[in-house]
């Protein structure tokens, strides 16, 4: 909803500034004005009654709902990328796994070949590097 929607709602209507205005609060006998209607850079509205009413009163007393006070919902598949786990979470398992992987290459260094189960865990190091960075978007 637009600020002009509410403000036409309200009465005794005075700018103040830039996306600011104030007027009579709709929901108490309100002689001079108390209520602060402004309008955010992202669409929101905001309400405030110097004399004490609650948002919910508010938009109630001109018969509109909370939500009419947040711009409306883009339409259709909008969610952006998902990345699950936190940046620094995948950080610390990649500088864990990178301790395993370093652990093997200086057994190759010295010639020490690898068991089984190490050459298993330093593939699953790889994997598990690979992981982390698909989990943060990288």
């Amino acid at each position: 909803m637009s600020a002009e929607t509410i403000l036409s709602l309200l009465d005794k209507v005075k700018p103040t500034g830039k996306g600011r205005w104030q007027a009579r609060c709709p929901s108490h006998a309100d002689k001079g004005p108390s209520l602060s209607v402004r309008e955010m850079d992202d669409g929101r509205l905001l309400v405030h009654c110097f004399a004490g009413c609650t948002v919910h009163e508010i938009v109630q007393a001109v018969g509109l709902e909370l939500s009419d006070l947040f711009p409306p919902r883009p339409t259709g598949n909008t969610k952006g990328e998902r990345r699950p786990f936190a940046a620094a979470d995948a950080l610390r398992a990649v500088g864990f796994e990178a301790l395993v992987v370093c652990a093997a290459s200086a057994r190759l260094a010295t010639g020490e070949p690898l068991s089984t189960v190490d050459r298993e865990r330093l593939l699953q190091a790889g994997e598990r590097i690979q992981s982390a960075l698909s989990g943060v978007g990288l």
